[in-house]
């Protein structure tokens, strides 16, 4: 049982009252075989609304049980509860679990790690330990402020106060040392670090001092090994590493601090760090730990190595043939201040007010039903399937865009797909505003990323970058600044399932859309009725 409530939370000095689960922050840590069906009894003792996202899991055939807010369900009111009910399926590595629902994942998230089943191993030699290490992002106001000053204002939010590992922000913040994180190792060990980016605005670059990481899988898939001194994780995603305590037994920082891709935009360039402590290392006026070099804030060359790193262990079968030819532009726009709104309301860059969209379309949610229920149960007028599979205008998406393109429209558009179709989409970013790195997570599904590069998507020159062969398998992937990405996949998992930037900053700026897969054929190829107990709205 998951339990929502205010927790006292002392960090950066100061005490605030901080929504978490179990009064745990981080949140307790699931721990699951492949092929396991879990039951969460979620119940909420807090004072907002709150849904929770079981993020990276493939929800067969259970897309009520997938979390989104307004999209698979109601939230769950104050005094309310639900419980979720999902099953496992060919899934190991690390996923994590979060709320869906307004900020509120700046403190309810958690990790959830998935073992082989029971009698098989992993594809690499069994390490020693296994260590959650938990990124995330702290302010020191309460989130919902920050969101709602944002919304009111039509500017940026306030950035963050602290990067945190395992919900400490360690040594480098006032008041934080006594608390920071210790990794104990012995010499010799081989530790599994499951690195997740829980930040809720902040790609981030993570590396520990002097010890080189095996990369093994990311997103709950394996991945073919390779080694690497820094990693880059996009909000939403996890990637496990290996590493091997062959260093002098003294104590080293592992470390995180921003990839700041945007250019002039503010940004929180704090480090947060824990020890990596060898066991037999001097206690009490031992030295102080060996930091690592972390790349610069801005470092893009980097995190295109290590992207392209990726690579599926063994020859995959990714879609041919394909029947859904997509192409989303993703990025920043701004709203002209509506009439009747205060100046103060319009804060924006030259009196507008900052909005987001995928082809134009900045996403709204529904407020009075999900729009899973809205389709199963032929509501009209809750939502729309005419989301463009294509830009409504064609520009040079990473030039110099006229003013004329900044304004999106707003709708609750969603984009059909029939049951077993086989998707393409080119994801494509714009220089609107601020050209960024954009981690794009889809629900419900995994999805090769086939290629990726700077500049306008050209099929005459990239489609022979295409990797075919052993592209990764991911949930979410980080779409280059200024750049694209193409994904492929199945549609098949009938269900109303959310793609978005997983910068919450974006999301509620409707950087958004979802895709509506009908079912197929039989009981098998469909979606069932919802649970009982989905939360009334």
């Amino acid at each position: 049982m998951k339990q929502i409530q205010a927790t006292p939370v002392k960090r950066l000095c100061n005490t605030h009252n901080r929504i978490t689960v179990n009064g745990m922050f981080p949140g307790p840590t699931l721990e699951v075989r492949n092929g396991d069906s879990l039951e969460v009894k979620v119940v909420n003792k807090a004072r907002y609304n709150v849904t929770i996202h079981w993020h990276g899991v493939r929800q067969m055939r259970t897309g009520w049980a997938d979390g989104p807010e307004f999209v698979t369900q109601c939230p769950i009111r104050p005094g309310g509860s639900y419980t979720y009910r999902f099953t496992i399926q060919g899934q190991e590595g690390t996923l994590w679990w979060h709320a869906h629902s307004s900020w509120l994942r700046a403190t309810v998230y958690g990790a959830l790690i998935i073992r082989p089943r029971l009698g098989e191993s992993y594809p690499f030699p069994k390490p020693n330990l296994e260590t959650p290490i938990v990124l995330g992002q702290w302010w020191d106001a309460n989130p919902i402020d920050v969101v709602r000053e944002a919304t009111r204002t039509g500017a940026a939010p306030n950035v963050s106060d602290a990067y945190t590992i395992n919900a400490q922000p360690g040594d480098l913040y006032k008041c934080s040392s006594k608390d920071t994180t210790i990794i104990p190792i012995d010499a010799g060990e081989t530790n599994l670090l499951r690195v997740i980016n829980a930040a809720l605005n902040q790609p981030l670059f993570f590396a520990v001092a002097n010890h080189k990481l095996t990369v093994v899988g990311a997103d709950a898939t394996y991945i073919k090994p390779f080694t690497t001194s820094v990693l880059m994780l996009g909000a939403g995603q996890t990637t496990d590493v290996l590493i091997k305590a062959d260093q002098r037994p003294v104590r080293y920082y592992m470390a995180a601090r921003a990839y700041q891709s945007a250019q002039n935009v503010p940004f929180d360039n704090t480090t947060t760090t824990a020890i990596l402590e060898y066991k037999s290392s001097k206690k009490g006026n031992a030295p102080k730990p060996i930091m690592p070099s972390l790349p610069a804030y801005n470092d893009t060359n980097t995190v295109t190595a290590f992207s392209r790193s990726f690579r599926s262990p063994r020859k995959v079968q990714v879609p041919t043939e394909i029947n859904e030819s997509l192409f989303f532009t993703i990025g920043l726009g701004l709203n002209n201040c509506p009439p009747n709104f205060r100046r103060s309301r319009c804060q924006g860059p030259n009196g507008t007010r900052l909005a987001a969209s995928m082809n134009n379309v900045s996403f709204m949610l529904p407020r009075s039903i999900s729009l899973l229920q809205a389709h199963q149960q032929g509501i009209p007028g809750v939502f729309t399937t005419d989301f463009p599979g294509t830009p409504p205008v064609k520009f040079d998406y990473t030039g110099n865009v006229s003013r004329t393109l900044f304004q999106p429209i707003t709708g609750t558009k969603l984009y059909k797909l029939k049951f077993g179709s086989r998707v393409q989409v080119v994801l494509q970013g714009t220089s609107i505003i601020a050209p960024e790195n954009h981690p794009i997570h889809l629900h419900g599904y995994d999805f090769y990323i086939i290629a990726d590069g700077f500049g306008n998507f050209n099929p005459k020159r990239d489609t022979s970058k295409f990797n075919l062969v052993d592209p990764p398998l991911r949930n979410t992937v980080a779409v280059p600044a200024n750049g694209w990405a193409v994904i492929r996949f199945v549609a098949d998992n009938p269900g109303v399932w959310l793609m978005h930037c997983h910068l919450d900053v974006h999301i509620t700026w409707g950087l958004a859309m979802a895709f509506l897969v009908e079912n197929g054929f039989g009981e098998l190829q469909s979606l069932p009725a919802p649970p009982s107990d989905l939360p009334l709205c």
